[in-house]
């Protein structure tokens, strides 16, 4: 798959329609694409939603791409290795814990989201159990 240096994620898969999957009778080719599915013929999905929700992947790859186009193709792939390195978190899974180092990576440590500052409350609550969280960390 070619790189791309598109700003704006595309628009996601559109629904068939009736028309999309008549036959030559105008009937609902079946066979060929499935059965019919009322609800997905009347579920209309919003473009701008679609966009919104891959934003901040499209955006990664344009950066990602422009290393590769600067510097080589070393560049993305070790700092998609560091990215992953730093994803994995050793720590004790029963405390909160920020990945600042993440943050750094992607680029996100010089901006604010609503999680910054309004968090809920069952994240200040400690859980009780510190040995059952370590059971499922290890089950993980």
């Amino acid at each position: 798959m070619e790189p791309s240096l598109r700003l704006v994620p595309t628009q996601g898969p559109k629904a068939a329609s009736l028309q999309d999957t008549s036959n030559s009778f105008g009937l609902h080719d079946t066979l060929t694409y499935g059965p019919r599915s009322i609800a997905a013929e009347v579920h209309t999905t919003s473009t701008i939603k679609d966009r919104l929700e891959n934003w901040e992947e499209t955006q990664d790859n344009v950066k990602l791409t422009m290393l590769r186009n600067v510097y080589g193709l070393h560049a993305p792939v070790r700092l998609l290795m560091e990215r992953k390195t730093i994803a994995m978190n050793p720590h004790m899974p029963a405390f909160t814990t920020s990945n600042i180092h993440l943050d750094v990576l992607m680029g996100r440590d010089e901006t604010l989201d609503t999680a910054d500052f309004m968090m809920p409350t069952s994240e200040f609550r400690q859980p009780l159990d510190i040995h059952a969280e370590m059971e499922k960390k290890l089950r993980m």
